[in-house]
């Protein structure tokens, strides 16, 4: 599709990429955070600009167009329309929920660009190569930085800050990695992804998090059965295992507590402790959710407002509780319609015959990715990450890229045969002679 486009438009659409490049890279990457010069230019801020400016140029000259967008970017736009609603009559804080809407509605600006521009399955993998990539690089950086600090607690800023959301990146990341990983053909590349997964699995392990444990449980699951029983390399499962027992004796032992903080009611250590004061206060922050959304049910407190609503200035641990609470429970369903539509799309995609090996490998990839997401979301305030929101775009895009290959061969198969080669003039007299012979005899 992009071989018959004016030059104008390709020159717009090239620029349009490069910034959603910009941003990807500066959202999943924080360079600001690595390189401590670019910590002081507000990356974020002008990748923002620039790609929401990206998207207005770029209107009207991609291969798609506006109408083409799929029914969950209509959820999202719903979504933010109706969290901007919801924030501008807050019953708590007005500005802080707009401020903090304004600054999720980034992702619809990523999405719909990411929807536009990526129209062939080598962009799209080379943006979930920088995703996976970044998480990669990141993970590296934060045990180099922060081995010492418990559970890498803010040792790299934005959302990995969090030792949560860093662990929620981290699991949504690993099955693209291994999908690059059996993807490859080359030795070097396999072994720098074997490492690359290898890290952040230490990472994951480090920030202690059990939510992200859980989702890791789930999406290893779903990649081990896409890839390891119904692709045949059942060598996969063992390897997984052994490498897990490893990790879990090697780095796991403060997770091993936090768990066992849980339902221990003897609690010997101050990890424990803490592990079990947080497994209360988290149990307390849901039923102050459900106050919060039998309150206000319709748009709810306000993005990011029911910290203050809560009167203990922490979000409730369940992404669905999370959002109801802060956008109501009209959000709250489109919220579940919009990643329904993701399954949905891969449904879609999984019935469709010759599939290539790659394109099989990256939808196990998807799959795992989304259903870790889904089940982990119970336990983790992950509503406003954008990771998931990507995952959901990336199935979008796989399935408009098929849909299109489609037409394009049903189109080549119904053009109508070439026309019978045209006889010259001395060929013509050949044939009426003849024909004139035949008619006299």
């Amino acid at each position: 599709m992009d071989k018959v486009l004016p030059r104008k438009n390709k020159d717009a659409l090239s620029v349009a990429f490069f910034w959603l490049t910009a941003f990807y890279l500066v959202y999943c990457g924080r360079p600001g955070d690595l390189i401590r010069i670019l910590g002081y230019i507000p990356l974020a801020k002008i990748t923002g600009v620039l790609t929401l400016l990206s998207l207005i140029f770029a209107a009207g000259r991609t291969p798609r167009k506006f109408k083409d967008l799929p029914k969950e970017a209509r959820y999202l736009t719903i979504i933010i329309a109706l969290l901007f609603f919801g924030a501008f009559l807050s019953p708590v804080w007005r500005g802080g929920a707009f401020f903090t809407t304004l600054d999720f509605a980034k992702v619809y600006i990523a999405w719909v660009l990411t929807f536009l521009l990526i129209t062939t399955l080598a962009r799209l993998k080379r943006i979930i190569f920088l995703q996976s990539a970044s998480v990669a690089v990141i993970s590296f950086m934060a045990i180099l930085k922060g081995h010492s600090v418990p559970r890498l607690d803010g040792v790299i800023g934005g959302f990995y800050s969090n030792p949560n959301d860093m662990a929620f990146a981290i699991v949504l990341s690993l099955p693209f990695c291994l999908a690059f990983l059996l993807s490859s053909k080359s030795g070097l590349s396999k072994a720098l992804w074997c490492f690359a997964m290898i890290t952040m699995a230490v990472a994951l392990m480090l920030t202690a998090s059990r939510a992200g444990f859980i989702d890791l449980i789930m999406a290893g699951t779903v990649c081990l059965w896409h890839f390891g029983i119904r692709g045949k390399r059942l060598y996969l499962i063992g390897v997984t295992f052994l490498l897990g027992a490893i990790l879990l004796l090697a780095a796991g032992k403060t997770l091993a507590r936090r768990f066992a903080a849980i339902s221990s009611d003897e609690v010997t250590t101050q990890q424990e402790d803490t592990a079990h004061e947080s497994f209360e206060e988290r149990k307390l922050l849901m039923f102050k959710a459900l106050s919060a959304i039998r309150h206000y049910p319709i748009l709810g407190v306000g993005v990011g407002d029911f910290v203050v609503y809560s009167g203990m200035w922490k979000q409730v641990h369940a992404s669905y509780l999370q959002i109801a609470a802060d956008g109501g429970i009209p959000v709250l369903i489109l919220y579940l319609m919009f990643f329904a539509c993701g399954f949905a799309n891969l449904k879609t995609l999984s019935r469709r015959k010759n599939l290539d090996r790659d394109t099989t490998l990256f939808l196990g990839a998807l799959k795992g990715s989304l259903i870790g997401f889904v089940v982990g979301a119970c336990f983790a305030p992950e509503a406003y990450q954008f990771f998931p929101y990507f995952t959901v775009c990336y199935t979008s895009v796989f399935l408009a890229i098929s849909n299109e290959r489609e037409s394009l061969s049903d189109t080549i198969g119904k053009e109508p045969s070439p026309l019978p080669r045209r006889h010259s003039v001395g060929s013509r007299r050949r044939d009426g002679g003849s024909l004139g012979l035949a008619a006299a005899r």
